[in-house]
């Protein structure tokens, strides 16, 4: 089950949101959620449930052990018991990522979360509950449970007592959560047919392989991003605050600062459990450049286990570093346009890695870019592709910036009234033609499952 499947849209969440909106009391709203959750991963990966809840039941008893030697002072077993749960979480994600084995859905974010609950029971950033519900909660909250956000415990737990339903939350919820499914159905699934049709083309030309890019670039960003949205919004109507994961990253003016806009919790996951234990940027600049090293390399990893995602982490690693010790502001003369287009054009290329099988296809592909295919620059196949999504890539483009949705909220908040009904026609519409291609389009997850 997907957020943007006709049975969680019709069936799965208004029911449990009718459940949670009946039931007295915050400790059985929670119970509804923790069921729902399970439900909600048992319906895609049901040979897999088990070892969801092996998971929730080994952290738990991990973290509990934690801050009983904690309170005993005996630190020393503390770390022991730290370490040795923190060693399951990697040997799991090493044997189903890098073993050959059929991988879970959603384990190397909730593995995430998992090691999450670790450090911050560890360092005591929170309190472990003695209520397991409360971990239970925190791992299989199904609006992040299978492809994040990547929510941190101790803001996550924070939240966990003060659970109510309201209306405000449901409309706000409800509006991100539609935004997100037009960005899904509208927009990320329309670029991954022009895709397809790109990438699958015999004898590539040049501006074909461009194209092909541009497309899986596009898609990637509506399809995450908008994943994002929805379960942000999700976790709203059921009264969690979760900060927003992308921030319009096409707009970035340096790969650093793309890296700040683009997958933000896992980008802060890795800061506060990996660079900044490392030392960050309180350090000598030779430590500190193999702290961003070893975040790069651990990101890619994180991402598969070929050695496309490896290359992909060691690119964007060398031009982080780039940026931070070389570059620097020496190019800030440059009008934002060329910065904007040179940093997007560094993404884009990136993203090569992701869609092609291997390393070596990655190579070939880059090389199609500048002519090594030996296949001409343009041909009708071209023309074609290009003049059935011309206004496709240009809404793309117009949407992938703040621009459209800046004109919204001045045209809607500002002035009010007819607007106000105006703006909820377009919802209203919009969300029919999502229904109606969702009715008749074939069977399409998000990209970021296969992670």
């Amino acid at each position: 089950m997907t957020f943007s499947s006709l049975i969680f849209i019709f069936i799965f969440f208004p029911i449990t949101m009718l459940l949670y909106a009946l039931v007295p009391g915050n400790k059985v709203k929670q119970i509804i959620i923790f069921i729902a959750g399970l439900l909600f991963y048992a319906w895609g990966s049901p040979k897999h449930l088990l070892l969801l809840l092996l998971s929730v039941v080994f952290h738990y008893a991990s973290a509990m052990e934690i801050a009983r030697q904690d309170r005993r002072g005996a630190y020393f077993t503390k770390k022991v018991t730290m370490i040795i749960a923190i060693g399951f979480d990697v040997l799991m994600l090493a044997v189903f990522k890098y073993a050959g084995l059929a991988l879970p859905i959603g384990i190397s974010f909730y593995t995430f979360s998992a090691i999450s609950y670790i450090l911050d029971v560890y360092w005591g950033k929170a309190t472990h509950s003695a209520n397991p519900l409360d971990a239970a909660l925190y791992i299989t909250f199904f609006p992040k449970v299978i492809s994040g956000p990547i929510v941190q415990y101790k803001d996550f737990k924070e939240q966990l007592e003060s659970l109510e339903y309201k209306r405000t939350n449901l409309s706000k919820g409800l509006n991100l959560f539609l935004i997100g499914l037009f960005k899904k159905v509208l927009l990320a699934d329309s670029l991954g047919a022009a895709f397809n049709i790109a990438y699958g083309t015999v004898g590539r030309t040049t501006a074909t392989a461009w194209l092909g890019m541009i497309f899986y670039s596009l898609q990637l960003y509506f399809d995450f991003s908008g994943y994002s949205d929805m379960a942000i919004g999700l976790a709203q109507m059921f009264g969690f605050r979760f900060e927003k994961n992308f921030d319009y990253p096409y707009i970035s003016k340096n790969m650093t600062e793309f890296w700040r806009r683009w997958h933000i919790s896992l980008g802060a996951w890795f800061r506060d459990y990996v660079y900044i234990p490392l030392g960050g940027n309180r350090c000598a600049p030779l430590v500190q450049a193999r702290n961003l090293a070893v975040v790069w390399i651990l990101t890619g990893l994180w991402h598969g286990s070929t050695l496309n995602y490896l290359a992909w982490g060691i690119y964007h690693g060398i031009f982080v570093l780039l940026d931070k010790f070389v570059i620097k502001k020496k190019f800030d003369f440059l009008p934002d346009a060329v910065r904007i287009i040179v940093t997007g054009l560094i993404a884009f290329i990136g993203w090569i890695f992701f869609f092609t099988p291997n390393l070596g296809s990655s190579l070939h592909y880059i090389g199609e870019l500048f002519g090594a295919g030996g296949n001409g620059f343009w041909d009708v196949t071209t023309s074609f592709i290009l003049k059935q999504n011309l206004l496709l890539l240009i809404l793309s483009f117009l949407l992938s910036g703040p621009y459209v949705k800046r004109l919204h909220d001045n045209l809607t908040y500002k002035q009010g009234g007819a607007m106000k009904i105006a703006s909820l026609c377009v919802y209203v519409v919009l969300f029919l033609f999502c229904i109606v291609n969702l009715v008749s389009a074939t069977y399409n997850t998000f990209l970021y499952f296969q992670f």
